[in-house]
Order: C-alpha cells, then structure tokens, then sequence
C-alpha cells in the first residue's frame, strides 16, 4: 500500500511581494553565477534557504527559516492540503502543460518495491543534504515521482481543479509558468489517495533527497519515540502520472574531455555502425537524431568534423553487455552509448564527472565547449522515454548516470514541509 497525505504547509506569506523574485531552481541546478542573481533578487529569495551563500550554510539556513516564521515571511497553513502544480512551457516552438500533485509520501526503502529507483546515486550530494534536514529539521524542495493513471482519475481532477482561481501563478526566468492550486475538499484528497494506494511510484528526479529522507527517517525512529504519523515518515513530494501528455524527457550528452577521435577509432566504429559524415551544425545533428528516434543513433563532433552513427541492424553488441541485464536495459541508448562505444571500442576506462566526462543538456552547449578546448568530443543522444524508465525500475535495474533529464525543473519555494520534533500529519 502507499499512502499519500495532505500536509500543513510553510509558504511565503503578502509581505514577500512578487513571487518571481522569491522562488529558485533546485538546489543541485543552481551554480555560483545563478546563485549570487538569486540574492539579488530578494533577501527573501530561496536560494538563500536551500544553498546559502554563506560558508556555514546548513545553521544559516535554520537560523533564516525561524527568523522569516518569527517575522510572518513564512507561514504554516493552519488547514492541510495537496497542491495541484502545473507547468506550461515552449519546447522548440510546441507549448506543453505538464500537471502533478505536491503532497506527503510514506517513505519506504527500494526493497518494499513501492517506490523503485531508476539511476545510480552517489554519496556526496546525499552526505550534504542528510546535513541540511538534521540541521533544519524542514523538507525544502520536493522529490519528483511518477505512478500510474490508466484511468485518469488523477488527470481529471486536475483538469477540473485548473478551471478554478489559482493561489499561484508566476512565470519564472527561464519562460516556465507555474500554477499552483490548494487543494483542501477531503472528497477530493480521497480520490487521489485512492488512485495511488495500489500502485508503484518511480523516481523521476530526486534520487539523492529521497535516499536521504529514508536514512534520516532510521536516523529520527532511534533517537526518539515516534508514531506512524510522525511527519519525518513522510517526504514532500511532486508526483506526475506517467500518462501526462506534458511529460517531457531531455537527452543529456556526453562530453568526453581528454579523448580525441581517431582514424582507428573511426574504423572500429563502421564495424557496428553506418557511419556518415554530416554538416556540422547543430540543428542538423538534432534532425538526424530526431529522424531516427526509433533506431540507436548517435552523433559525435570533434571540433571539425561530425559524424552520425547507426547501429547496424542485426549487428549483435550482446558482447559487449553484461549477461544478466534485461533486454529493454541493453537496448538503451545511453548503454550502448557507455558499453559498446565508450568502454567495448573507445577503451575509455573509469570515467569520472568533470575529470573524464562532462554531461550537458543541449546540443548547441555540448558542441561550444569542444570548440572552447572545454572537451574533445562530444557524443550526441537522443532522450530516454519516460515509458521506458518504468520498465526499467520495475525491474530494479538502474540506468547509467544522467539518462534522464525531465523537463522543465520544479520551482523551489511554493512549499516546505515541517518535519520538527512532534510534528505530525
């Protein structure tokens, strides 16, 4: 069973002003030229919570919450609700609504199988943010989840609730407009605790914070008497149906730094793929990406040159993969990519993120930093389907790192969630 439930939320109160000033990108989005426009911005701003500037920022980050409470910056609902969120944004001149909801999720460790893992986690981000709610005892930002709608109970009542005033709107700086409607009729929280009480949740985004939650939820159960409906049980969560036709997945290309192209390279490439040499410009590699979405096909650019690759059909790469995957792992790009391209033919080795590899989310970026010296080649991929990181997780495989990148990011700052000695929900 999952379980679901409404929860008394911190929110920023009138006297903050303009919502566009106060509200930030995750914190694991947000790097120091970002961060020091969010300050900027609003003393109030965000930022200035979830990755203070300051050198000890998990205390200044207590200190901020409780001071902003003391002085009615920040509020906690006296009622507790879901929030519905809704994002509408521009994807290469197509408009999308994506539409979730934002409430407390029962946390359960991945071997209950009720909430699956789809990538592999790293220890440092999980160290600093275990540090951030020991210190603040809050839920900042919001996991983000997909389950399940076959039906569209969930869709539907959004839909509804969207023809009704919003408590937020605010479009943000990068062009995103985020609608945020309270949700209090305990009718209508039944139906969505219903339509999830059954199924399995996946973890779009928020790997690092949700394993952090779990580890601080052991944490909290030995240090003191606790109940089932102790608030650190629970993590605050954004949760999208899998049926969302707004439900966008970018590509993240790789960036290999040290490692040119060669002519041998290039040979043992044409054993596996059609190799085609292309004009190398970037709305051409993302047409013929485009083009071939079906088929495993790649682009890489060495600063001169750039070619594309398809895998040749009938061409067994089982050799280069490990026997006890599942075929839909084999078959996705981003292992092929890893395995056949980068460890069976390239011979790369251990690649380490800003050392060996570089990750980037757009194509016109990837191809810049070659140019820039940053890199040497940059391998281009088409994006990972949402449909398929459900298959994945259910079958408790993880996907290399950054196969997805779903898109647009939740704002941070709408909600917080109060995970305090004797807060329950």
């Amino acid at each position: 069973m999952v379980e679901i439930r409404p929860f008394r939320a911190i929110r920023y109160t009138e006297k903050t002003g303009d919502y566009g000033n106060l509200i930030a990108q995750p914190y694991d989005k947000i790097d120091q030229e970002m961060q020091r426009e969010y300050y900027k911005q609003s003393e109030y701003n965000y930022c200035r919570l979830t990755l203070p500037i300051e050198e000890n920022r998990y205390e200044v980050s207590e200190q901020r919450i409780r001071h902003w409470m003391s002085e009615e910056i920040l509020k906690k609902d006296e009622n507790p609700a879901i929030f519905i969120y809704r994002q509408e944004f521009t994807f290469f001149r197509k408009t999308y609504t994506r539409t979730g909801f934002i409430a407390a999720l029962r946390l359960h460790p991945y071997e209950e199988n009720k909430v699956l893992p789809h990538e592999i986690t790293h220890e440092g981000p999980k160290i600093d943010r275990l540090n951030m709610l020991r210190v603040t005892q809050k839920n900042l930002e919001t996991g983000f989840l997909l389950y399940p709608d076959p039906e569209k109970i969930t869709i539907n009542l959004f839909a509804k609730t969207a023809k009704s005033h919003p408590l937020i709107d605010v479009t943000d700086y990068l062009g995103v407009r985020n609608i945020i409607w309270r949700l209090t009729n305990q009718e209508e929280i039944r139906l969505v605790q219903k339509a999830v009480i059954d199924t399995q949740f996946v973890i779009a985004d928020g790997h690092h914070r949700y394993e952090t939650a779990v580890a601080y939820r052991n944490e909290r159960r030995r240090q003191e008497e606790w109940t089932e409906d102790s608030a650190f049980n629970f993590r605050m969560s954004y949760m999208v149906p899998i049926q969302d036709e707004g439900l966008i997945v970018l590509p993240t290309h790789r960036l290999l730094k040290k490692i040119g192209l060669t002519t041998d390279t290039l040979q043992k490439l044409k054993m596996f793929f059609s190799v085609s040499e292309m004009d190398a410009d970037a709305e051409n590699l993302r047409s013929f990406l485009k083009s071939h979405e079906k088929k495993h096909a790649f682009c890489v650019y060495d600063g001169r040159k750039a070619y594309g690759l398809l895998l040749k059909k009938g061409k067994n790469v089982s050799q280069f993969m490990d026997v006890n995957w599942s075929d839909e792992y084999c078959s996705l790009d981003v292992t092929i990519l890893r395995d056949v391209i980068f460890k069976g033919i390239m011979k790369v080795g251990e690649l380490r993120i800003d050392e060996g590899i570089l990750y980037v989310r757009w194509i016109k970026k990837a191809m810049e930093k070659v140019d820039d010296g940053a890199a040497k080649l940059a391998f281009l991929v088409n994006s990972t389907t949402p449909e398929s990181v459900l298959k994945i997780a259910r079958k408790h495989e993880r996907m290399p790192e950054k196969s997805t990148d779903f898109y647009p990011k939740m704002a941070s700052g709408f909600t917080m969630m109060d995970l305090s000695i004797g807060e329950n929900l």
